[in-house]
């Protein structure tokens, strides 16, 4: 081995089971024709379509990471959510319900929670745009790779790539005869089945066909309910026709079918607050494994479902012109999603139902034609056409223990003053009307009913030029203009009857003065329950005129809002009634448009190493608030008022948030030799009006920040220092902060760093590859992903200063695979997920309708398997 080799070796430590920076045997050539994966082969260059041309990784001057077919293979990755262990600029997390996955890169993105709200970063599978995460997340057959591009990527993309865009390539039909068969089991009983079959019709016309089965028993355990929760029940099919009539012409079809139908995602307690005690003086014993998020073990009065069908099929057409090439890509995409939870996370029936029966219709078209000149210039230009409608149906509902929760809450806030049976009976007397409430406050099966529509249309022009200035110097220019319109309305109904009563009207004025006039005589240290000692007060020649000053003040103030003592029961007016939109004030509609640019030089140093510079910047445009949270703007609420319009208790918020605008300014350097590959990425990456979605344990704040900034590097390596070992190493730093928010769920958070994005992220790995005698090969693979502390959120409501930052989350995750490789296509090999048992919260919130008390969701335990894989 030569000096430089060593130095090579010596100088980039590796350390991922995905690096950005893969070898050239993971990809397909330039012509997508298959290669079979061969660990020793290193004689092609990857291809990658980042830039929507095929080109070699090292030639994109783009930070993308690329994650090969072997690659997943080796690291057991199963689906987005495994990915991130290998990408340390992504985050991945898993959040309520199977159909809410949120996708983080350079920490930036939002898009779960809430259908109205579009994601940061685009998913694109085979060029086809996936607009939610129910759509995202299925196990694919046959993936060829998978590319992650990094920083804002709305010059060439038509829709919400303001983040970033993950990129999934399948392999095409092939003309030869092959496919593959795989069976998996692991603990927790965990199957998979996966198999795929590709071969040609006629000399023209070739076929794959391809299908998964995942399924897992719960690694928790309901312990009220006596069953596993948690399981994976998942499958899919998919097919693929490919015609080639003519060397110009190529014709793509892509069906595909898949299912989910799983119970998930559990919840466990962070901080058990003051209400444990009533929820478990409810049930007769614990509703909740307190302060033990960790140990698996919940209680539920109901299992949560999720029931998601999400199907489609799509037509690609490529024209070879001769200089030129025309691309036509016609998609239809369907999402059904039936969720339900148990979203009190305890096993008192707080709240019966919390359901959502969602549906998204999305169409796309795009046509592009692509120049191949042999002079400097080129150039693309395409359009993007999207159409999408959701309907959307929810159902929140108290339950049967909701009415004890809610008077025991009373009770507790009003020193014992106050109680349902009380409210009802005073309300209901001062109305005229003595039984009117009775029976009516937090009923079971009351709550709302909700309904929601919303169209987006939008269209995109978008292109590129390259100019070579020299063999060694590109300098490129792309722009995009984008139109989004989005008409939306709401059809919510409120049946909660005590949210609907104004506790300001004048008609309830004598409770008040009662209250005041109480609440004064305690202070002064008489029981105002008791009548004798109220008239002694009053009597008293020496208290008597103190008594008179009591009278006064509980006169004057009975109508005062600020001195209103039922202010407080707000705070279990849970839902109020509803706004609808449209309205006479609010439209219920969004128009956008923008013009995104890009900035590029990219120079070959030398036939192994190639800088670049990029200014580009990106759009999403603006996201609904499709949830019982959406509220009018403040500045609308007077106009709102002067209409006639408003509703007992309305509160303000948004209905939607502004759209998003990013910029970076990226500097990169790529490297590649025989026995190595470097690729590192220095950026300052901004989003103004970044769209924050934040829990507050009553509902979600939809806000836009001022200004969301971070300067980062990006270093991703592979070497191999001897014959069959490849080392790889992938790290990001992230120094990230919001430059502006001022109207944050929290109050003004401006100059703090934004939570969850961890400073230091890394991805260490190492393949081994031993050929023996014949032909069979052994392949050893071991992988380390980390992430530094860091802080889950960005507060937690009623919660004092110290307590959010104590809750960080760390990640430390080993995963291992010994595989057998036989010359028949035979593998056989077991694997090791998180083998070292890490344990962390993904992420937490305020426990719902429970002040004091925190849930959060725990990383999944320790999986391993085995694999048996046959390739024909």
């Amino acid at each position: 081995m030569t000096l430089r080799n060593l130095l090579l070796g010596a100088t980039m430590l590796c350390a991922s089971a995905t690096p950005v920076i893969a070898f050239a045997q993971d990809a397909a050539p330039a012509d997508d024709t298959a290669v079979a994966i061969d660990d020793t082969d290193y004689g092609n260059d990857i291809i990658v379509t980042a830039s929507k041309r095929s080109q070699t990784l090292q030639d994109t001057p783009v930070a993308v990471s690329v994650t090969s077919a072997a690659q997943l293979e080796e690291s057991q990755i199963r689906d987005l959510i495994d990915l991130q262990t290998a990408v340390p600029s992504l985050r991945v997390s898993q959040l309520q319900s199977s159909a809410n996955t949120n996708f983080i890169i350079r920490g930036f993105g939002n898009g779960a929670n809430n259908a109205g709200i579009e994601p940061s970063v685009g998913v694109f599978i085979d060029g086809v745009y996936r607009s939610r995460s129910a759509a995202q997340i299925g196990d694919l057959p046959n993936v060829e790779r998978i590319e992650v591009l990094r920083g804002p990527q709305s010059t060439l993309f038509g829709k919400n790539a303001s983040a970033g865009v993950i990129s999934i390539v399948t392999q095409k039909p092939q003309y030869e005869f092959g496919g593959s068969a795989e069976v998996t089991y692991g603990n927790f009983n965990a199957i998979t089945v996966k198999g795929d079959v590709t071969g040609p019709i006629s000399e023209t016309v070739a076929f794959s066909i391809g299908g998964s089965y995942n399924r897992r028993d719960g690694y928790a355990q309901d312990l009220n309910l006596d069953t596993d929760v948690n399981d994976r029940n998942r499958w899919g099919v998919r097919g693929q026709l490919l015609f080639e009539p003519t060397d110009a012409l190529s014709i793509r079809l892509i069906g595909d079918y898949d299912k989910i139908d799983e119970n998930c995602c559990i919840a466990g307690n962070v901080i058990a607050g003051p209400t444990i005690g009533i929820t478990n003086a409810l049930v007769g014993g614990p509703s909740v494994d307190a302060n033990n998020p960790f140990s698996f073990d919940v209680y539920n009065n109901f299992l949560s479902t999720n029931e998601i069908e999400n199907y489609g099929g799509s037509g690609q057409i490529d024209y070879d012109l001769g200089n030129l090439a025309l691309t036509s890509i016609t998609a239809y995409r369907k999402v059904k999603a039936l969720t339900n939870q148990d979203s009190d996370f305890t096993s008192a029936d707080l709240i019966g139902e919390n359901s959502q029966d969602l549906g998204i219709d999305t169409f796309t078209q795009e046509l592009r034609i692509t120049s191949d000149f042999d002079g400097p210039l080129n150039f693309l230009l395409g359009g993007y056409y999207f159409n999408e409608k959701i309907k959307q149906k929810n159902d929140i509902r108290f339950g049967t223990d909701f009415r004890d929760y809610g008077n025991a809450l009373i009770q507790a806030a009003s020193g014992g003053a106050l109680s349902v049976p009380l409210l009802e009976g005073t309300f209901g007397a001062l109305e005229g009307a003595p039984a009117r409430y009775v029976g009516t406050f937090f009923r079971a099966g009351d709550g709302l009913d909700e309904a929601y529509r919303l169209k987006d249309e939008a269209f995109s022009i978008f292109g590129t030029v390259d100019f070579e200035v020299t063999d060694r110097l590109t300098l490129s220019l792309g722009g995009n203009y984008t139109k989004d319109r989005k008409n939306f309305s709401t059809n919510v109904i409120s049946t909660d009857t005590f949210s609907g009563i104004n506790l300001d009207a004048p008609q309830f004025a004598p409770f008040r003065n009662q209250l005041i006039l109480g609440g004064a005589l305690q202070q002064a240290g008489v029981n105002p329950n008791n009548p004798a000692a109220v008239a002694a007060f009053a009597t008293n020649p020496a208290t008597a005129p103190i008594f008179q000053q009591f009278v006064a003040f509980a006169a004057a103030n009975q109508n005062n809002p600020a001195a209103n003592p039922l202010g407080g029961l707000r705070a279990f007016q849970f839902l109020p009634p509803f706004l609808n939109v449209p309205n006479s004030v609010e439209d219920g509609k969004t128009r956008d448009s923008d013009f995104s640019y890009s900035v590029r030089a990219a120079y070959e140093v030398t036939d192994t190493v190639n800088v670049y510079a990029t200014y580009a910047t990106g759009f999403k445009a603006s996201s609904v608030n499709l949830s019982r949270d959406s509220r009018p703007l403040a500045s609308d609420l007077a106009a709102i008022t002067a209409a006639g319009l408003r509703t007992p208790n309305l509160a303000t918020g948004s209905r939607f948030a502004a759209p998003e605008e990013s910029t970076v300014y990226e500097f990169g350097l790529k490297g590649q030799w025989d026995v190595a590959a470097v690729n590192i990425a220095v950026f300052k990456q901004s989003i103004k009006g970044f769209q924050s979605n934040v829990f507050t344990g009553t509902g979600f704040a939809l806000a836009n920040a001022g200004k969301q900034s971070t300067f980062g590097i990006e270093f991703d390596g592979s070497v191999r220092p001897v014959e069959g070992l490849n080392l790889t190493l992938a790290a990001t730093y992230l120094d990230a902060k919001y430059d502006s928010f001022v109207n944050s769920a929290f109050g003004d958070i401006s100059g703090t760093t934004p939570a969850g994005i961890p400073a230091l992220s890394m991805s260490m790995g190492a393949t081994y590859t031993h050929e023996f005698a014949g032909g069979t090969k052994a392949i050893a693979h071991v992988d380390y992903a980390y992430e530094s502390p860091v802080q889950i959120v960005e507060g937690l409501s009623g919660f004092p200063a110290g307590v959010v930052e104590s809750l960080q989350r760390e990640v430390n995750s080993l995963n291992a695979s010994f595989t057998i490789r036989l010359t028949n296509g035979l593998d056989v090999g077991v694997w090791g997920r998180n083998l070292t048992n890490a344990q962390y919260l993904t992420t937490i919130f305020p426990a719902v309708a429970q002040a004091g008390s925190v849930s959060g969701y725990p990383s999944q335990p320790r999986t391993y398997g085995g694999t048996v894989r046959f390739k024909f």
